[in-house]
């Protein structure tokens, strides 16, 4: 995918599925969207459509829901995922983000670097649960998908 016209251009969240955020999580969603925004490979196999893409995430009767609209924001396509299929691994990820905050203010710098790392290495488990699972519907690259993944999981955060 070379082409630089499939990607995406706008990304919006469905802020009702959230009641609020902590600081820490509404700085993570903007570096995620900002990150995403600079850098993404993204083009839906089910349209003739070559981007470039809005994309509108959120959490509809336990799914995860992308509508894909073309720059001008027309509908193109909505693509739906169980949100079942990440549950576990959002489970895990938000587990040990609260174990790396409270690690960060009283242990060691190696004890901190090995919570990190399992903390990235859940992330790039559920960016590739999510690449994978809508492979047949997105063609992304795994920094699309790490930075998809980082929005799932703000979609997932209740007060």
């Amino acid at each position: 995918m070379s082409d630089d016209t499939h990607r995406i251009v706008d990304i919006q969240l469905d802020e009702k599925s959230v009641v609020s955020r902590s600081p820490q999580v509404d700085h993570e969603r903007k570096v995620a969207i900002y990150d995403l925004l600079e850098d993404n490979t993204f083009r839906p196999r089910e349209i003739d459509h070559p981007g470039p893409y809005a994309l509108r995430l959120s959490i509809q009767e336990n799914r995860l829901v992308l509508d894909v609209d073309d720059e001008s924001h027309e509908h193109l396509v909505k693509i739906t995922l169980p949100i079942s299929v990440l549950k576990r691994v959002v489970r895990d990820y938000f587990m040990i983000c609260d174990s790396y905050f409270k690690a960060i203010t009283t242990l060691s710098p190696s004890q901190i670097e090995a919570i990190d790392m399992g903390r990235r290495g859940l992330h790039n488990e559920g960016a590739e649960i999510l690449r994978t699972r809508l492979d047949d519907r997105v063609e992304m690259n795994l920094r699309t998908a790490r930075r998809l993944f980082t929005l799932v999981c703000v979609l997932h955060i209740k007060a």
